[in-house]
């Protein structure tokens, strides 16, 4: 079968927990100056308690199910409860599963996401999803329009050059949304895969550390990434928005207002919405309005894929501005 879109990436449980009696406070020794706070050795009773299935090769898979689109994940899980909700959510957005591959080895990737004060804090098990290797890959079924590589953190990362070169042999499209596994990667090695990256996406932080310019220069960052890559580059500022350049215009808006729920996902949300605007009408404006659509509604709900919008149902457009670089 021929699929639009594969997606790659974790796949997790993710467990949510919202509680009264944390407190924020100022500790210098932590990169934000900040740290969360509650009594040792006490039991906290917890407001809020709720599962969801995440990982972005599942989460991005889902937008793309919802849209229409014909989509499998490729990815590793472990033969454990947790592995068995992550098919039966594949399932519940009708998102192919012969891709997916089961191990008793490691426990599936799991989050546990303390919310609080409109922000979280995660701890992070990465289980089974690092386990899937070069060799475990079924290459020859990944046939599709379109590669969406989610964040490929841990071992994970050194399926990045495979992936890229496996997809440009075959006239598969590439979506890159980069980890810091990645970026990590030496230059001298990582150029040649961007190179033949069609769209790649990256948070401030993430621009910034690729490009070694803060990124609030940003027509410096925008300089840097359009020579790095020959198609579009995307760097996403959180509340503040998106910028998107073609290496000809620069793209800019502002997220849509409304509540903040829980924002786990949101970056996801956005690729996927991004590449499914693009995929449809190849305009970069419109494919800007759905990302960030399709992350104001992920953030409305608890889990990554609850909120996430889907075909023929109405949603806002937000404001565009374009200039030349």
């Amino acid at each position: 079968m021929k699929y639009d879109i594969i997606t790659f990436g974790s796949a997790t449980l993710d467990v949510f927990l919202k509680a009264e009696d944390f407190l924020i406070r100022p500790i210098k020794e932590f990169v934000n100056q900040k740290g969360i706070c509650f009594p040792f050795a006490s039991k906290i009773n917890i407001k809020n308690l709720c599962f969801r299935t995440g990982g972005g090769g599942t989460n991005t898979a889902a937008t793309f199910a919802l849209w229409g689109f014909k989509v499998a994940y490729c990815g590793r899980i472990g033969d454990d409860f947790a592995g068995h909700e992550v098919l039966k959510d594949l399932k519940r957005f009708n998102v192919s599963r012969s891709l997916v591959s089961l191990t008793k080895k490691k426990p599936t990737n799991s989050s546990i996401i303390f919310s609080f004060d409109r922000d979280r804090t995660c701890f992070v098990w990465r289980g089974a999803s690092e386990l899937l290797s070069k060799k475990e890959i079924p290459w020859e079924k990944l046939k599709a329009r379109w590669f969406y590589l989610a964040p490929l953190s841990g071992k994970l990362a050194f399926l990045f050059e495979s992936l890229v070169n496996f997809a440009k042999e075959k006239g598969i499209s590439v979506f890159a949304n980069l980890g810091n596994s990645q970026i990590n990667l030496q230059m001298k090695k990582l150029r040649p895969i961007l190179e033949k990256i069609d769209i790649l996406l990256l948070n401030q932080e993430e621009a910034s550390l690729l490009t070694k310019i803060p990124y609030n220069k940003e027509k410096e960052v925008f300089t840097k990434l359009d020579d790095l890559i020959p198609g579009i580059a995307i760097m996403t500022k959180g509340k503040e928005g998106a910028l998107v350049s073609d290496g000809h215009y620069l793209w800019k808006t502002k997220p849509l207002s409304g509540p903040l729920v829980e924002k786990t996902g949101a970056g996801d949300a956005f690729g996927a919405g991004f590449l499914t605007g693009f995929i449809q009408k190849k305009d970069i404006s419109f494919a800007v309005q759905l990302g960030i659509a399709n992350a104001s509604a992920c953030v409305r709900k608890i889990g990554a894929k609850e909120g996430l919008l889907r075909k023929g149902l109405p949603w806002k457009k937000v404001r565009i501005e374009r200039r030349k670089l």
